[in-house]
């Protein structure tokens, strides 16, 4: 891998974290029209659909997906299964404000299991960028003003979104173990249909506990199915893209620090939708999060 950051791989990184802020808004919006697992479901059962006509060759009989089947049940699980039932199910029972904070301690979480799992050294101008970062994020839960933050209140649903960032951090250094030239790495629409057909199916697994468990029931109409297909294509297929090929080039630590754009971008998102004009923490914000990413993408000298 390599750590240095180019115009294309900012661009690469750029776009989940764009994604995944909407997907937020989404997910929170339709809360009361589908169950979470249910929404997950629906979710990768149609990006299945999406990626089908574009690597359906990678479902040929002698394909690395079914040769080397463990490794992307694996990742299917992580990354499409597990992180993003909880990311729903945390909306259910959080508040955004809360999700949002929990999921900004990603690169902590992504330097941690790096170490601990992988042997991958911290250095510690990651170190400084991470605290940089989570400086900027702060100020934007904050709105600039430190006393709100003492007035956060964490409850149970905040574990599951702790415990969903982990998740997310041991996929993301997963995906670094596949080999650089593996078939099914040759088509980037093959790569992520060998992950999504086995998530699909962990997903529709949860769906099912959870439509024998509860008694929840799904409100159909244009709002949830418009809702199943933004989170389909964006947030699911273009995001997760893009999130793939940015770790692959520079490592899930690098990656995991553009993650903390992602309280930003919601909160711009916000003020856009509500004709509020930008504050000017948004900005020493920005210049903190992109401080933190800048200062831990530096090599050390020789």
């Amino acid at each position: 891998m390599n750590e240095r950051l180019t115009s294309g791989t900012v661009a690469l990184l750029l776009v989940p974290p764009a994604m995944w802020a909407s997907n937020a808004v989404v997910g929170r919006a339709v809360a009361d029209l589908v169950p979470p697992m249910t929404l997950n479901f629906f979710r990768w059962a149609t990006a299945l659909l999406l990626l089908l006509p574009l690597g359906y060759r990678v479902l040929q009989r002698n394909s690395a997906i079914w040769r080397d089947w463990p490794r992307y049940a694996l990742l299917g699980l992580l990354g499409v299964g597990l992180y993003n039932s909880l990311q729903y199910l945390a909306l259910h029972t959080s508040t955004p404000v809360n999700v949002t904070l929990v999921a900004a301690s990603m690169p902590v979480w992504m330097m941690l299991v790096g170490r601990l799992c992988y042997g991958v050294a911290i250095r510690p101008a990651q170190v400084l960028g991470a605290a940089l970062s989570l400086a900027g994020v702060a100020i934007v839960l904050s709105h600039g003003q430190w006393g709100q933050l003492l007035a956060l209140r964490f409850v149970a649903g905040d574990l599951l979104m702790v415990l969903a960032t982990v998740i997310w951090a041991f996929y993301s250094w997963q995906l670094t173990r596949v080999p650089a030239d593996a078939p099914v790495r040759a088509h980037w629409a093959g790569f992520l249909l060998g992950q999504v057909l086995y998530g699909a199916a962990w997903s529709g697994l949860f769906a099912a506990l959870e439509w024998r468990l509860t008694d929840w029931q799904v409100a159909w109409g244009a709002p949830l199915l418009l809702a199943v297909a933004f989170v389909a294509i964006g947030p699911a297929v273009i995001a997760f893209r893009c999130w793939g090929a940015g770790v692959q080039r520079v490592g899930p630590t690098l990656a995991g620090f553009f993650n903390n754009l992602t309280p930003l971008i919601a909160a711009l998102l916000s003020s856009a939708l509500l004709a509020e004009s930008p504050h000017f923490y948004h900005a020493v914000a920005f210049l903190l999060i992109i401080g933190g990413i800048v200062l831990s993408s530096r090599r050390p000298a020789a």
